[in-house]
């Protein structure tokens, strides 16, 4: 979706509602890139209405940023913004990366002329390129018709080029850089994003001044918090940023006390956010430099986010990919590998909507070697938690991770049986996806609401979990006893064990909202459970056995295990009066 379309439709509301977004760079080295998605996963949780990612000097980091940017809107599942610059870009170059992010769903660019190169003084166009923003504004338009929203870069003080050393920019050059940015909207942009500023009323005379020669398009001020005091006059003294006297005055002291610094950043950022507000304006561009902590502190003391209240539009997080944007329902076995899932159904022309329909129609994408890859951070995480000794299976049983989730840490609404599903562990059943029954909460409930506010959520109670054959001839019998169960089996060689047809889908999380269908947008589906069983035995191997040598007894005891064990799916039908773990006891 377009960001303009997102802001007019937020901001349409009449309720003073306001929008945010967050600003990030390419890291220099393959841990930053891992970092910077741990932590852009924490802040899309509080549901920004975009991301935007630079674009390097000279197209330095053209194809990192390419594929963060991918990454960003199919994965992280937030809607992206990428950078898009002039500089060392023949046209060839710039219809590159323009089909590339078109091919893979982004809607949105931010186009600018760049940087000069390092090293470089000053711009140089070259050769079959282009000179400016406003011809990459108008190749946009006239190639690419209105697929891309476009965003341009408004300058409060003046672009850079005409602040002289005084820092200010003469009367003329500054109404011809007004002139300059009228034309790029009227060439075909549809927003303005500001340059940093630490002048308040500089900004506010900017879009009064925008408004006076028919600039009409929303006008997104860019917040840069002050995180420590040499990286805050590098940066204001790279773009020419004026510095009030008394945002120096209240720094001196204080420049070589990091914290102290931090604290002013955070409430220097809130005042000024609070000033632009009250004037009206209801939209804000957070400058992160890839950290959280400032920027997500300054929505908190605006109130526009709350740690305790990370709303959730479905029970997954979906691509802000174009082409999947009607997709709201989904198999329940990949709840914890999301991104596994949408990496194998990448390629589909069309993703269920409404109702789950005919599985056996849609191709899932075959296992790769992408589905076993972790972050490096993860993978030492996981070699100090699960690389441990195994001398025979209740080893297995004792440990309380699972290499079976992308996810860190347990969801908040695992927490809720987590003592039940340590007990049946014990008992052998090595659990790997879980959900509690829920019968009428609240939508806007911490642990277990999504969707939009004033409704209602369901689940039946849910288990996943691998278990030894004999474990499953004893639930098996047990089931008898408990009509409400429905169970599918199945070992790595594909036997199948079921009280239910394979071609029955059951819906085990739906929603009931104001002046809405029901929304059900988690299933159980017998053909996509065959498919997610060669990617959960997998794991076995690829995903656990591979932390140990060769020849170790403990790879040995775990592939034992993957050719003899059963991975079962378990749903309680009763969501009412129904207890899924009654069926474990006495086993």
């Amino acid at each position: 979706m377009k960001v303009i379309e997102k802001i007019r439709e937020a901001t349409a509301a009449n309720d003073n509602r306001v929008v945010f977004s967050f600003e990030f760079f390419p890291p220099k080295t393959e841990d930053g890139v891992d970092n910077l998605f741990e932590r852009m996963e924490r802040m899309v949780a509080h549901n920004p209405t975009f991301c935007d990612i630079t674009w390097g000097a000279g197209g330095s980091t053209a194809d990192l940023t390419l594929e963060i940017a991918n990454r960003m809107q199919n994965m992280v599942c937030v809607e992206t913004m990428m950078h898009l610059t002039c500089t060392n870009m023949p046209v060839e170059k710039i219809d590159h990366a323009l089909e590339t992010i078109k091919s893979n769903g982004i809607q949105n660019v931010l186009a600018l002329r760049g940087d000069p190169p390092h090293g470089q003084d000053k711009f140089v166009q070259v050769e079959g390129g282009f000179a400016c923003a406003l011809d990459l504004v108008n190749h946009m338009r006239s190639k690419y018709g209105d697929y891309f929203g476009i965003t341009v870069a408004g300058y409060p003080e003046g672009h850079p080029d005409v602040i002289q050393d005084g820092g200010v920019a003469p009367t003329e050059a500054y109404k011809n850089d007004l002139a300059y940015l009228k034309r790029k909207v009227d060439a075909g942009a549809d927003l303005i994003v500001t340059q940093l500023f630490y002048d308040t009323d500089i900004f506010l005379k900017f879009v009064n001044d925008c408004r006076q020669i028919g600039i009409t398009c929303p006008i997104v001020p860019g917040i840069m918090p002050i995180n420590n005091f040499k990286g805050f006059l590098r940066m204001t003294g790279f773009c020419k940023t004026k510095i009030p006297p008394e945002i120096m005055a209240a720094l001196e002291p204080i420049k070589d006390n990091e914290e102290a610094v931090r604290a002013y950043g955070i409430h220097l950022g809130t005042e000024m956010c609070k000033k632009i507000m009250a004037s009206g304006i209801r939209t804000l561009h957070l400058y992160t430099l890839n950290m959280e902590k400032s920027a997500l502190a300054i929505l908190m003391n605006l109130g526009l986010v709350e740690e305790s209240k990370i709303a959730r539009p479905l029970p997954w997080r979906r691509p802000a990919n174009v082409f999947r944007v009607k997709e709201n329902v989904r198999p329940i076995f990949w709840a914890n590998r999301p991104k596994s899932y949408i990496s194998r159904t990448v390629g589909w022309d069309q993703y269920p909507h409404g109702r789950w329909g005919d599985s056996r129609n849609a191709s899932y994408g075959a296992l790769s070697d992408y589905q076993f890859l972790r972050p490096r951070s993860r993978d030492k995480k996981l070699h100090e938690e699960w690389a441990v000794p195994l001398k025979n299976v209740e080893d297995i049983y004792e440990l309380r991770t699972s290499p079976w989730t992308e996810l860190d840490g347990l969801q908040p609404e695992t927490k809720i049986i987590t003592e039940q599903l340590g007990n049946i562990n014990l008992k052998g059943f090595l659990t790997i996806n879980s959900q509690p029954a829920v019968n009428g909460a609240k939508s806007d409930s911490p642990s277990v609401g999504w969707g939009g506010p004033g409704g209602y959520v369901y689940q039946k109670a849910y288990l996943e979990f691998f278990c030894s054959p004999e474990k499953l001839n004893a639930l098996v019998d047990k089931c008898k006893i408990f009509p409400s169960l429905t169970y599918m089996a199945v070992n790595k060689e594909g036997t199948w064990r079921s009280n239910i047809s394979n071609t029955d889908v059951n819906a085990v999380t739906w929603g009931v909202f104001p002046a809405k269908e029901i929304i059900q947008p988690t299933v159980v589906d017998p053909q996509s459970f065959m498919v997610w069983k060669d990617e959960a035995f997998e794991i076995w191997s690829r995903g656990w056995a591979k932390l140990y040598p060769e020849d170790d007894p403990s790879r040995k005891l775990l592939d034992e295990v993957r050719s003899k064990y059963y991975l079962v799916s378990l749903v309680d039908n009763d969501y009412v009066h129904g207890d899924l773990f009654a069926v474990f006891k006495d086993i």
